[in-house]
């Protein structure tokens, strides 16, 4: 389950919210900047690292270029397959999540398995499946195990409000959960996260868009930047990293080294947090 990432979101806004004393803006949530602004991951415009950076959606952005990797070739049927395949056919999501649904979703986000050299196309991808396994057990759930029984609804978070009679407990590849999550997740893939939660675990391309959604907002630039599969283990969950859960931390590393090996690339440093 993703935990309290949404605070990380949101005082990320705050830091480029603050950088507007500094820097040439032009405010717009939704950009449609000037020529010489870029377009930040967050949807303002603005110069420098902050805007231009990863995560640059337009302009002249200064990310690193998308590789010519491929990332049907790298996660092929057999690498598919073989994870799904260790979930029981009992399992609600064996039927659920497909490789189809995996890469039709894929598509929205360009450079997910992209960015740097091959191998680094491997490690995310190992990486991406290594939480992926650990959090659904091999695609076996769609949902939170009893994750409808706990509140996930943020009151003090007036920006995405919980409606009334929701759960938003953890759900989809990554069981991305709390409205702060819904909320953002929902308006930038198309579809009322806050109003139909439920969409996640409904709607199995929907469903990969949210993992994409939280990957590339909060993972990507960390595996990417070299920082070691243990830095993405405390962005998925903090919790974990600070003691809540060892045993969670060693499984997430067994994947991750298994699906490095399976792809042939090195895992690299820093594996725990």
């Amino acid at each position: 389950m993703v935990v309290a990432l949404g605070y990380i979101n949101f005082f990320s806004v705050i830091a480029i919210l603050a950088g507007f004393l500094t820097q040439s803006i032009v405010v717009g949530q939704n950009c449609g900047c000037a020529a010489k602004l870029c377009c930040s991951q967050f949807g303002y415009c603005g110069t420098g690292t902050p805007y231009c950076g990863e995560g640059c959606q337009s302009g002249p952005c200064t990310r690193t270029p998308i590789n010519g990797a491929s990332v049907a070739k790298i996660v092929s049927p057999a690498f598919f397959n073989g994870i799904i395949s260790r979930a029981s056919s009992r399992c609600p999501g064996k039927r659920f999540y497909t490789r189809n649904a995996f890469l039709a979703a894929a598509k929205s986000y360009p450079r997910f398995g992209k960015t740097g050299s091959l191998d680094d196309s491997k490690r995310e991808i190992a990486a991406f499946f290594a939480h992926v396994a650990h959090g659904t057990g091999h695609f076996c759930y769609k949902e939170e195990l009893n994750g409808a029984r706990k509140d996930y609804c943020d009151e003090t978070n007036k920006q995405y409000p919980c409606v009334p009679g929701k759960k938003y407990h953890g759900r989809g590849p990554i069981q991305i959960a709390w409205n702060y999550n819904y909320g953002p997740a929902g308006k930038s893939i198309g579809f009322d996260g806050l109003k139909a939660p439920e969409t996640v675990s409904s709607n199995a391309v929907i469903s990969f868009k949210t993992g994409f959604w939280f990957w590339m907002n909060n993972v990507h630039s960390i595996i990417t930047s070299n920082k070691g599969f243990g830095a993405t283990i405390r962005a998925i969950n903090s919790l974990e990293c600070k003691g809540g859960n060892p045993r969670a931390v060693q499984a997430r590393i067994r994947y991750f080294l298994g699906y490095c090996k399976q792809l042939g690339v090195s895992p690299g440093k820093n594996l725990s947090c």
